[in-house]
C-alpha cells in the first residue's frame, strides 16, 4: 500500500567531519519543491551541498546538486522508493568537513540522511477517493446525509434548488455500497450526474 507523509521530519548526521542535514515531507508538485530548495540555499548559504529526490509521479525528479554523478538524488530517490512512499521530497543539505568520503561513503551518508529522518516520519496510508454527484427529493436528504456520514464520505458541496445536489468523495472502495444503499433507499428517485 502506497504511503505518504503527515508532516515533516529531520535528521542530522557528522560524518568525516562533514554535517548532513536531512528532511522528508510531503511534496506533489516539482515546482513546490524547487521552491522549499530554493529556501534551503537561502537558509544554508554556506553550504557545499543540496542534494534532493521528490517521488511524486510524473513530478518525480533525483538532483545531485554538483555532488558525483549517481552518489546522492538517485539513491535518496531509491530510499524513498523502497519505503512506497508517495508524494514525498527528500533533501539533504551537506556542510563540507574537508574530507573526502568516496562514491560509496557518497551514497551511505545521503541514503543514511533520508532512512534517518523517516524513521521518526509519521506515514499515512493513500486512499484513492472516488468523486460522486446526486441529485435527490428534499425528503431523503436527512437519508443521504446520515448514508454519506456512515459510509465516512467527505460532503464538498450541498446544493438546495429543485433537488438537493449533493457532491461528495469517499474511498473508492466504499462507493459501489454506498450507491446501490442510496439506489435501495430512493427506489429510483436518486439521480447520478457524472460531471
Amino acid at each position: 500500500m502506497r504511503q505518504t507523509l503527515f508532516a515533516p521530519a529531520h535528521s542530522e548526521l557528522l560524518i568525516k567531519k562533514s554535517r548532513f542535514i536531512g528532511c522528508v515531507q510531503p511534496m506533489t508538485d516539482r515546482s513546490d519543491a524547487q521552491q522549499v530548495v530554493a529556501e534551503l540555499r537561502a537558509q544554508h548559504a554556506g553550504a557545499a551541498h543540496i542534494c534532493w529526490a521528490l517521488l511524486a509521479g510524473g513530478q518525480s525528479a533525483a538532483v545531485d546538486d554538483g555532488v558525483p554523478s549517481g552518489t546522492a538524488g538517485r539513491p535518496m530517490f531509491e530510499v524513498l522508493r523502497q519505503q512506497s512512499l508517495e508524494g514525498v521530497l527528500a533533501t539533504v543539505v551537506r556542510y563540507y568537513g574537508g574530507v573526502k568520503l568516496g562514491a560509496g561513503g557518497l551514497v551511505r551518508a545521503y541514503t543514511d540522511s533520508v532512512a534517518q529522518a523517516l524513521l521518526t516520519a509519521q506515514k499515512i496510508a493513500i486512499v484513492k477517493q472516488c468523486p460522486l454527484r446526486c441529485l435527490v427529493p428534499y425528503d431523503m436528504e436527512g437519508r443521504v446525509r446520515r448514508e454519506l456520514e456512515i459510509a465516512g464520505a467527505k460532503l464538498d458541496h450541498v446544493l438546495h434548488d429543485a433537488l438537493v445536489d449533493f457532491v461528495f468523495s469517499l474511498p473508492d472502495e466504499a462507493a459501489p455500497a454506498l450507491m446501490a444503499r442510496l439506489n435501495d433507499a430512493g427506489s429510483g428517485r436518486i439521480a447520478w450526474v457524472k460531471d
